[in-house]
């Protein structure tokens, strides 16, 4: 009697056990969420002295790997060659400037056609009210073929299957060698002063 009452024992356990590590795997299994670069949409703001331009540029593509409680790793890229302009109505002028930043005074886009991201580390913000950033992302940004760590908050939105992102973030462009018009390498600018810090605002739609 005694040792079926310990063989039973053994059997209640080693089901608790697996019980357990079924719930855990489970819980957080890692998966990948993908971009929909069609869906997604990053804006540029660049500003000087005499005002500002802005416009878009596209994702060729971007996943996520969420472990059911965190982002905890991400991969971006972003096609250079859809540089457009929204605040000019003139086309002559609208696509001077898109040439411009094309060129190798800007973004040597024939040099360097893909920017890229990659996640390095997330951090949740504790007690983030909904709808203001709810983590913290840090991760190396590579313009040019020039790489730089790079940390913004973020708000980060998971629905079943649908994850949603939106993020706010002023990256200094002279970091990544892009230095034409900068009060920081040039002198007598004047006027003509295009500052350092450029903005980007992306909206970002992901799917399981």
């Amino acid at each position: 009697m005694k040792h079926r009452f310990l063989i039973g024992i053994k059997v209640l356990l080693l089901a608790a056990v697996y019980f357990v590590g079924s719930i855990s795997s489970h819980s957080f299994a890692q998966s990948t969420y993908r971009l929909k670069p069609e869906q997604s949409k990053i804006k540029w703001i660049g500003k000087k002295f005499l005002g500002a331009h802005w416009g878009w540029v596209k994702f060729r593509s971007g996943s996520i790997e969420f472990d059911g409680s965190r982002i905890i790793s991400g991969n971006f890229e972003v096609d250079m060659n859809t540089i457009e302009n929204e605040d000019l109505k003139d086309k002559s002028y609208r696509d001077k400037l898109v040439g411009h930043l094309k060129s190798d005074d800007f973004f040597s886009v024939d040099k360097f056609p893909i920017a890229k991201f990659m996640i390095t580390h997330t951090t949740p913000i504790k007690d983030a009210k909904p709808g203001e950033p709810n983590y913290a992302i840090t991760g190396k940004m590579t313009i040019k073929g020039i790489t730089q760590t790079i940390s913004f908050p973020a708000t980060v939105r998971v629905q079943g299957n649908k994850i949603t992102a939106k993020t706010k973030l002023e990256i200094d462009r002279t970091k990544f060698d892009v230095r034409y018009g900068s009060g920081s390498f040039f002198d007598n600018l004047g006027d003509n002063v295009i500052y350092d810090n450029f903005t980007l605002e992306l909206d970002l739609y992901f799917e399981k």
